[in-house]
């Protein structure tokens, strides 16, 4: 565990309210892992998770929660709410999959999926991070009502967070304004109470059309598409010595114009996505970038089309409800993974990168030669450090920016896995993935109700918030004008 075995535990919630909440837990936890698992079996992209949306929804109605749907006009975002006074504490959850890696559940050797007709696959574990999240919701409301606490849940279903932003969309619809807390999870390889920085980032589809000709007979009435997406690609690359060492550009090819070499491409798409560590320095990066792409236009007599797709902030962590938070965890636990648990990791293990596993475990204040390969303790917490600065993103911080939020991380997957892998998809359905989704759906409940009976904590987060925010406003990393994909009227999506 974290704590010092010499330094008192911080109990910021009372035992009886954790006995119950735990007691609670456990009784719901079948339900909910049979959510995670049945939305595991059928993965949707981001902007296309109706049937886990209806999954949740009918969930949250069947415990008493109220259903506001398309927030922000989003079809597939909605809130759940329960209770009618007192501070509203919001859990924040996601169900969307990744492309191109659906993998057999269990199964240590890359096989796709027999039964998935998709090709996608849960990498990130959004299937259990937002089934346990409601989970959080579910017995946090239930508790309230039963213990008599004054305060409201309110459980987000928040679409498109793998490369499109859909809190962003929703915070910029004024869809938290009234919320006076947030909590989250994510799994994760290791469990910790403390948020590590995030990267800003912009996310931007670039279509060059030129002109179609023979590349043999008549290429120079031809003008190239493609031409410019290699210009681009290339002029990018020079930039990259110009540009922060914690930033990152990377891109994907959408349209290579066609499969036939003698024909002078008309059309071609690129992708990119540009990261920095706060909005303001992604925005100069991301216009920099432009340039470049209208710089390939110019040379190669192309129209360009720029599609910005979406955006989110950086993170913006708030130390007392982590505080509260690793409180929480020191007083439940950690994950209780066991033997059995720990062979199934290890059998990942093999095919895992050596190095990502010893770097986990550098991480964790793990020895080298530690035979665990999952992750059975809880990283420890040193508010007197600096945070270490991570270079992936996530939409929880713009939510973070316009609420106090705080987001454990919970072990679900043997130590060095590469989300976003299938690797990731294949743990998904483990005892083991189902034990740190009902760890963090404990902790993220005994931290809201830690919360909702404890004003000054509360108060000491706001005021820290409102501190930071008075001195650095939120800068929204949406253009003016740009709306969700899934509401724009040219026909096109970022699910496409």
């Amino acid at each position: 565990m974290s704590a010092d075995p010499t330094t008192p535990i911080r109990q910021p919630l009372e035992a009886e309210h954790l006995d119950a909440i735990v007691e609670r837990a456990d009784a719901a936890a079948s339900e909910f892992t049979a959510m995670a698992d049945s939305i595991w079996d059928d993965p949707e992209m981001r902007w296309e998770e109706f049937r886990a949306q209806d999954k949740h929804q009918a969930a949250a109605r069947a415990h008493g929660f109220t259903i506001t749907e398309a927030v922000g006009g989003i079809p597939t975002a909605f809130s759940a709410h329960r209770g009618t006074s007192g501070p509203i504490i919001a859990f924040l959850g996601e169900y969307d999959a990744l492309a191109d890696i659906s993998q057999e559940a269990g199964n240590p050797e890359r096989t796709p999926d027999p039964a998935n007709t998709s090709g996608d696959g849960h990498g990130c574990h959004h299937h259990l991070l937002g089934s346990g999240a409601l989970m959080a919701a579910v017995i946090t409301a239930e508790y309230f009502e039963a213990a008599g606490i004054e305060a409201q849940v309110r459980y987000y279903g928040c679409p498109a967070e793998e490369a499109a932003a859909g809190k962003t969309f929703m915070v910029q619809s004024g869809a938290f304004d009234d919320v006076d807390a947030a909590v989250t999870w994510h799994p994760f390889p290791t469990t910790s109470a403390r948020q590590h920085l995030t990267l800003s980032y912009s996310q931007v589809y670039f279509h060059y059309t030129g002109l179609a000709a023979h590349a043999g007979a008549m290429p120079h009435l031809g003008r190239s598409a493609l031409d410019a997406v290699e210009l681009l690609n290339v002029g990018t690359n020079f930039l990259r010595e110009h540009m922060p060492d914690s930033a990152r550009v990377h891109y994907a090819i959408t349209d290579a114009g066609g499969r036939s070499a003698n024909v002078v491409q008309a059309h071609a798409s690129v992708y990119y996505v540009v990261r920095a560590e706060d909005t303001r320095q992604m925005q100069d990066l991301y216009e920099r970038v432009v340039k470049i792409a209208r710089g390939a236009e110019l040379m190669t007599e192309t129209e360009l089309e720029i599609e910005f797709d979406g955006a989110c902030a950086e993170v913006l962590p708030n130390e007392a409800l982590e505080q509260a938070l690793d409180g929480v965890l020191n007083q439940l636990g950690p994950v209780p993974f066991d033997a059995e648990d720990q062979a199934a990791a290890a059998v990942f293990a093999v095919s895992l990168d050596d190095r990502a596993i010893a770097e986990a475990k550098r991480n964790v204040g793990w020895a080298a030669d530690d035979q665990r390969a999952i992750h059975d303790d809880i990283a420890p917490f040193h508010p007197d450090m600096p945070r270490s600065q991570g270079t992936g993103s996530t939409d929880v911080g713009d939510v973070s920016w316009v609420v106090p939020t705080v987001q454990i991380s919970s072990s679900t997957a043997a130590l060095g896995t590469p989300f976003h892998a299938w690797q990731t998809v294949a743990q998904g359905k483990l005892p083991s993935a189902h034990k740190g989704m009902i760890h963090a759906a404990k902790s993220m409940a005994a931290t809201a109700t830690a919360i909702a009976s404890n004003p000054q904590l509360l108060a000491d987060a706001q005021r820290e918030h409102g501190q930071i925010m008075a001195k650095t406003p939120y800068l929204p990393p949406i253009p003016d004008g740009v709306v969700a994909p899934p509401l724009r009227k040219d026909g096109r999506s970022a699910g496409q």
